[in-house]
Order: structure tokens, then sequence, then C-alpha cells
């Protein structure tokens, strides 16, 4: 996932990759993230914080109360056998940080049930796919053929879920991702797969409007990567753009791409008002480092993939300014403040999400749901609010109400 790159700053970002590879490696090993997400935000001195919550039109919405969120301490009072649930993501390479995310997420649900349930003790089970659908497909028979795993959280990229959403649906085994978006995803005939966010139909269109309405942008550059994730986004993005979308200066890069003259030269003769990137903070950081120092002025926006600390860690000073939306939320304080107590640094994208979900699963074994198919049938039919939003899936696995936050970097 890493190709040759340029000197000076760029070199200086990829630096700061191979150090949150191996950071990330070392936390995968001992169970927290030290090192990686938390230390990077403080070191760029950048925060993201969030600016609105919006609807497929642009418009914004108000947030969930943390008050009413499902617990999943419950009312301590559970008893069961022991009982595991899975998560599956990348928790080494270039885009770890996403997959710890969700990691520290979930094992902060599960250490405050268990805290609270002496009497009925589950186990989260991490499982490294490296973001990589190939080796997804070698890791998703392992979990799959566990039959201790009632249920999982995950996968967490879109290629690695298209990948796999066949094995684990062929096992029975419920699974709740908390951040593949693609939209094509429950197009698949899955009986298992649930998405605990919006999907790309819905960020790109909301986004899309935010940009051209609120923020009045008339000229769009849209770039992707080549991961399902950033084509499907991207799709939609430029879909819902119309006219605002410039395609003489639309590009595409790789995934592990890290110099971007190419594509920056159209963007720069093309001067637009906004830069769209689909893609991930990985190759997000050095666009936007080689993109300012090219003299562009255009506010630079990316999706949930790009919407990490390590993106203002590894895109420096250049980040400041842009603009990052994503279909999950914000911590709320107390979620906030626990998460920073369990792994010594603030919490990422995705993490809530995460959360929730494990509460749900949780929940759902405190019930007595602990074979799959019993497990599998609760998540289908349940209704009730989470941190993150109110969690209800339509037949096909998607959410209910689906909503998008919008956010800053200052």
């Amino acid at each position: 996932m890493h190709r040759r790159v340029a000197t000076g700053a760029l070199a200086l970002a990829m630096a700061s990759v191979l150090a949150v590879s191996a950071c990330s490696s070392k936390s995968s090993d001992s169970g927290t993230e030290s090192g990686s997400s938390g230390s990077a935000a403080a070191s760029s001195g950048l925060e993201i914080a969030p600016l609105a919550q919006i609807d497929t039109q642009g418009n914004e919405v108000q947030g969930a109360a943390e008050s009413a969120a499902l617990n999943p301490a419950g009312d301590g009072q559970a008893q069961c056998p022991k009982t595991t649930i899975a998560m599956a993501g990348a928790l080494t390479g270039a885009d770890a940080a996403l997959g710890i995310n969700i990691k520290n997420g979930a094992q902060l649900a599960v250490d405050e049930h268990n805290k609270a349930n002496p009497n009925c003790q589950i186990t989260l089970k991490p499982f490294d796919t490296e973001g990589d659908p190939q080796k997804a497909t070698q890791v998703a028979p392992q979990i799959a053929n566990d039959d201790a795993i009632v249920g999982l959280i995950g996968p967490a990229f879109s290629g690695e879920t298209k990948a796999t959403g066949g094995i684990f649906n062929q096992a029975g085994l419920v699974s709740v991702t908390a951040s593949a978006t693609n939209p094509t995803l429950t197009d698949n005939g899955w009986k298992t797969f649930f998405r605990g966010l919006a999907n790309d139909d819905v960020q790109g269109p909301a986004v899309a409007k935010y940009l051209t309405g609120t923020m009045g942008k008339k000229k769009v550059c849209v770039i992707k990567d080549d991961t399902d994730y950033g084509v499907g986004l991207a799709k939609a993005m430029t879909q819902s753009l119309g006219s605002a979308a410039d395609a003489s200066c639309s590009g595409d890069v790789k995934k592990g791409d890290r110099e971007f003259s190419a594509i920056i030269s159209k963007v720069t003769a093309a001067n637009p008002d906004a830069i769209f990137y689909s893609g991930y903070y990985a190759e997000a950081a050095p666009l936007a480092q080689q993109l300012k120092t090219a003299g562009s002025q255009a506010t630079f926006v990316s999706g949930d993939g790009a919407n990490d600390p390590q993106f203002t860690a590894q895109a420096g000073d250049s980040a400041k300014g842009a603009i990052l939306s994503c279909p999950c939320g914000p911590a709320p304080s107390q979620f906030k403040k626990d998460y920073q107590a369990a792994f010594n640094q603030p919490p990422g994208v995705y993490s809530v999400e995460a959360y929730d979900l494990a509460s749900i699963l949780m929940k759902g074994i405190n019930e007595g749901k602990r074979t799959r198919p019993e497990l599998l049938s609760f998540v289908r039919s349940y209704k009730g609010p989470g941190l993150a939003r109110e969690y209800q899936w339509s037949p096909t696995g998607e959410l209910t109400s689906s909503l998008i936050w919008v956010y800053d970097v200052k």
C-alpha cells in the first residue's frame, strides 16, 4: 500500500505514516492505541470539531441526546455463560487508526458491561484484516468457523466487507458494521449484514447540498481513490453536485499513492472553490499538503475515510480549514471522558458507533439470545437510541433513518 514519495514536506508526511503503522502494530498487541490517533492530534495542534448534523437536503438537524442512549451496563443483573463477540478491521497498516478506533469503542462498551455484570462476562476478540479484502478473506473463515463467536462488529472497510459478506451470511453470523458505507453492500441479498451508519448515497447528497447551499461553493473538483469506498462516495457526490462538479478537474488516484502532481495540475488550472477527496487519510494528508504547496486556495473537503486525527497529524497546517463529513456522530462528553481514561487518548471516528453496536449485541446476549440465529433475530427486530443515533434496520440491513455530520478542522 505504499509507493515512491517526493522529498521535503511530503517525505515528512510519509515518515509520519510509517510511524503510525509502527505505533498501530504495537498498540494492537497491547490492546491500546498509545502513540496513534490521540497523541497525533495533540502534536498537530488542530482539532476536528463538529459543525452541524445535516439531512440529505443539506439542512441542519438536532443531534441525539446522550441521556437517552442504551447503556451497555444494563441493570447489572445479567447472567450468562462466557460469550464471545468478534471485531474485524484494520489494526495494522496505513489506515490502522480507523480500525483501532472501532476496536477501542467496542472494548469500552464490553468493559463497562463486564464490570457491572459479574455473572455475565463477554469477550471481544479482535481480528486484523489490515483493511485488505484479500487478507480479509483469509480472516473471515477463522471467525465464521469459531462456534464460540455469536456476533461480529465489522468488517470495517467496504472492500473487505464486499469480499467477506457471503462467508458470514452462510455462517448465519450477524455482522454489524460501524464504518463500511458503500451503498451496494446491502444489494447482495445477505441476511446477516447490518449497517450502523448512513451509506454513501446519503452522505454524498447531504454533503454536496451543504457545500453548494450553506457554503455557497460554485465549482468543485471531485478526486477519488480506487477503493470500493472511494468510488462509491465519489459517484454519489458527483451526481448530487450536478453542474457544480467540474469534470475538467475530476481525477483518480490509487490507494497507496503519495505523489499527486498530475491531478494537482488539473486542479490549479480549473481554480475551483472546493476540492472533494473521496478516500482515506493516508492519501488525503499528502494531497492536502501538495495542493497547499501548489498555491491552491480551494477548500479541501473529504469524507469519513479522512475524518481522523491522523489526517491533521500527517497534513499539518495544510489541514487547517478543511471540511470533513461523516455518517458517524461526535463523541458525547461522558463517553469522551470514559474513552480518554481507558485508552489515554480521545475517541476517533467510528468509536461511538462501535460502542453502540457492541451495546446492542450485548443487550441481546443479556436477554438470552446466545446462539447465532437468536442474536441475528434480535438485531433484525431491534429499535432503540444509542449515543450516535436511533438504531432500527430495514429488511436489507440499512438504517431506517440516516443523517450526516459535518466537521471543520481548526
